[in-house]
């Protein structure tokens, strides 16, 4: 469940990137609120990492991003996301360097790759489904990945003449990207991690 904090005043999207509250606690900045972002559940967890192992046979290491690195997106105030991977272009690796937080802001190369896993609830199915898609192909990711263990299913939303065409893939299909074109695991495959 997400909870957003009680601050005095929206932030700006600057404010957002000096702010500390002294705790280890992550947020993600949704129009100018700070909105705390829960631990996930275990199989939310082991998905994630499942999928970072898979992305490593597919990229170089420095690529590939778990967790740690935000990405500016458009909304009615200032908005930052934290996905649960993401690959990196060389560009948008690049842009990284030397700075003090792994932030990719709006003057910055996009990813080519992001992905969400969802987790349980109707809020957070609409932020994933909904919002994110939006905020993402506005950024003009080339893939976005929609990672539903509850509904057992991979939608993937390419990006195509400035919008997201989603192609949803589930059971014994096997999952069709641009970005990894030699990937051959299955939906089944991803989900059947979670029974050993």
């Amino acid at each position: 469940m997400t909870q957003t904090t009680k601050t005095q005043k929206l932030l700006t999207f600057e404010e957002y990137l000096t702010y500390d509250d002294g705790t280890d606690t992550r947020y993600e900045l949704v129009d100018g609120e700070l909105v705390e972002i829960p631990p996930e559940s275990q199989e939310n967890s082991n998905l994630a990492r499942f999928l970072f192992v898979e992305l490593l046979k597919h990229f170089p290491f420095y690529l590939v991003a778990h967790k740690d690195t935000e990405i500016e997106v458009a909304g009615r105030r200032a908005r930052c996301r934290l996905p649960d991977l993401m690959v990196h272009t060389e560009e948008s690796y690049a842009a990284l360097i030397g700075a003090t937080r792994a932030t990719l802001t709006r003057d910055m190369p996009p990813p080519a790759l992001v992905i969400e896993i969802v987790s349980p609830g109707t809020a957070n199915r609409v932020r994933d489904y909904r919002y994110k898609r939006t905020e993402y192909a506005a950024r003009e990711i080339l893939e976005y990945w929609i990672v539903d263990a509850q509904m057992q299913q991979i939608t993937i939303c390419q990006w195509v003449e400035g919008q997201y065409e989603d192609k949803v893939f589930t059971g014994a299909t096997y999952m069709e990207s641009v970005v990894i074109a030699d990937w051959v695991l299955t939906v089944e495959q991803v989900f059947n991690i979670m029974s050993g």
